[in-house]
This record gives structure tokens, C-alpha cells and sequence, in this order.
């Protein structure tokens, strides 16, 4: 490890009142915290492309669903009144 680092450590270990052990233990900590919410993170974002795509699919499927029931619907009303559609 560069002896600048081992240097701005023993400063902070100083300050604090801590020991190398345990401010390590605490830096080591703090990253795997930090690769976990990364990694969900990660997930989430992919999740939510699936999501944005399964969407996509079901709002066109039901906007086409939704077009061709207002067709038949306006179909049968100018119907009833007697025009033809």
C-alpha cells in the first residue's frame, strides 16, 4: 500500500481514536455495502427495461383491443339510428 495512504489512515485513525484494524474493517465494510446496492441496482435497472418492454407489448396489444371495440361500438350505434358505418 503507497505510504501516502497508509499515512492519511493513521491521521484519521488518530483523530477518531481508532486502530488501523479497525477502521480497515470498517473501509472493507463500507465497499461491500456499496458493491451490494450497486448490484441491486443493477437488477432494479434490468427489471425495469423488461417491465418497459412487457408494457410496451400490452398497451399496443390493448390499444388495438381498445380500436376495434370503439368500431364495432360506433358501428351498432350508427346502426340503431338508422346509418351505415
Amino acid at each position: 500500500m503507497p505510504e501516502s495512504i497508509i499515512e492519511e489512515v493513521d491521521e484519521i485513525v488518530s483523530s477518531e481514536k481508532l486502530n488501523r484494524s479497525d477502521f480497515i474493517k470498517e473501509a472493507v465494510y463500507s465497499v461491500l455495502i456499496e458493491r451490494r446496492k450497486a448490484g441491486i441496482r443493477e437488477q432494479m435497472r434490468q427489471g425495469y427495461v423488461e417491465m418497459a418492454q412487457i408494457n410496451l407489448s400490452m398497451a399496443v396489444d390493448l390499444c388495438q383491443a381498445e380500436e376495434e371495440a370503439t368500431m364495432r361500438y360506433e358501428g351498432k350505434l350508427a346502426w340503431s339510428v338508422g346509418y351505415e358505418y
